[in-house]
């Protein structure tokens, strides 16, 4: 099997280590006899693999588990913009809106408190992050999107908030980079996009915090549910946690998020240096340097009918994934923690002849 260039932007590419585990555990789960979509999610076999994955996450994290909860649920990271508000907006929250799925978050809170934009760079297109912002010192917390899938713009540091816990969606940029993860009360993340397949969602969240969380919810969106019972309140999504599991391993093995860090940087530079040299042709749509996200790369090309040409070009040569995200047409390579520096190195060598043959 010849693999490609993958850059979807989720589901996405996953480390091929982690592939062929995953494939391995679905006929036969450490030698159970039974494939990890078979066993039972309160067997011993599986209780292991499950803690072993939360550890891993919070070493990986730099947590303690004395301090952190780790959670594995259901319902992508949209259920999350509703469970976050749920469970603590009880006066005001803050919202710092950076592109649409932050926006999607904060509509979710909208529709069942008082939340607020703090900040919001909806007026230029999402082309940067926000510099300044208004935040309330009473808010019950403040909403974050670290990375921003569609326009290509990325949190390189967490914000200073005070004493107002913040809540961050790391949901694409999850673990490709180092942060002072310490500093949020609460961070979630659909695993689909550096962490495992579609059909998982990571929930880390601060104990102590949960003392001031909503009480009188319906149980399934209450986060006590699945602290209580370990994220095995109903059947949790196996496989995906599996992959998961494996993921987390695989980090481990590459040297940890700063060698991950670095690995992604590089990846990055090969495409935005072409953009840069060629910008005459390749407009990249975020205006601060940087603020460009590692993950997710978003440029325009002179017309929609080289852009369509460009695409179906890559994808002869077994570049996939590159027509950008249906609300902002263009060009979008999303290079998670598992491309390849090969696959960046090939876009960008691509990106040079087609200028070559198209100015």
């Amino acid at each position: 099997m010849t693999r490609v260039h993958n850059f979807n932007a989720g589901p996405a590419i996953l480390p091929l280590d982690v592939v062929q585990e995953t494939a391995a555990a679905v006929l036969d789960f450490n030698g159970t006899g039974m494939g990890i979509m078979e066993i039972s999610h309160r067997s011993k076999e599986f209780d292991a693999m499950i803690k072993e994955a939360q550890a891993d996450l919070l070493s990986i994290m730099n947590l303690s588990a004395d301090e952190y909860a780790v959670l594995f649920l259901g319902g992508g990271a949209s259920m999350q913009f509703l469970m976050v508000a749920s469970n603590f907006l009880k006066t005001s929250a803050d919202y710092i809106v950076t592109g649409v799925w932050a926006k999607k978050a904060y509509e979710e809170a909208a529709m069942l408190g008082d939340a607020k934009v703090s900040a919001s760079s909806k007026e230029t297109k999402f082309n940067q992050i926000p510099k300044t912002w208004n935040l309330n010192p009473d808010a019950d917390y403040v909403h974050i999107t670290t990375n921003n899938t569609i326009y290509g713009t990325e949190w390189k540091t967490l914000p200073e908030t005070g004493n107002v816990p913040l809540v961050a969606d790391m949901s694409s940029n999850f673990l490709s980079r180092p942060y002072d993860f310490g500093k949020c009360n609460l961070i979630y993340a659909g695993a689909q996009k550096n962490v495992g397949p579609s059909g998982v969602t990571i929930v880390i969240i601060k104990k102590s915090w949960m003392e001031k969380a909503n009480e009188k919810l319906p149980t399934m969106l209450n986060y006590r549910t699945h602290i209580d019972n370990e994220s095995l309140f109903n059947t949790p999504p196996c496989l995906p946690i599996y992959a998961f599991h494996r993921t987390m391993k695989w980090i481990l093995k590459m040297g940890g998020l700063e060698a991950i860090q670095l690995h992604n940087e590089k990846k990055a530079a090969y495409i935005y240096d072409v953009i840069d040299k060629y910008s005459d042709f390749y407009k990249g749509h975020v205006v601060v340097k940087e603020d460009r996200s590692l993950m997710n790369i978003s440029w325009n090309l002179p017309s929609a009918e080289l852009e369509e040409k460009f695409v179906k070009e890559a994808k002869a040569l077994n570049m996939v994934g590159l027509k950008g995200h249906r609300s902002v047409g263009g060009i979008r390579a999303s290079t998670y923690n598992a491309l390849p520096l090969e696959s960046a190195e090939a876009l960008a060598n691509f990106m040079v002849e087609f200028y070559n043959n198209n100015k």
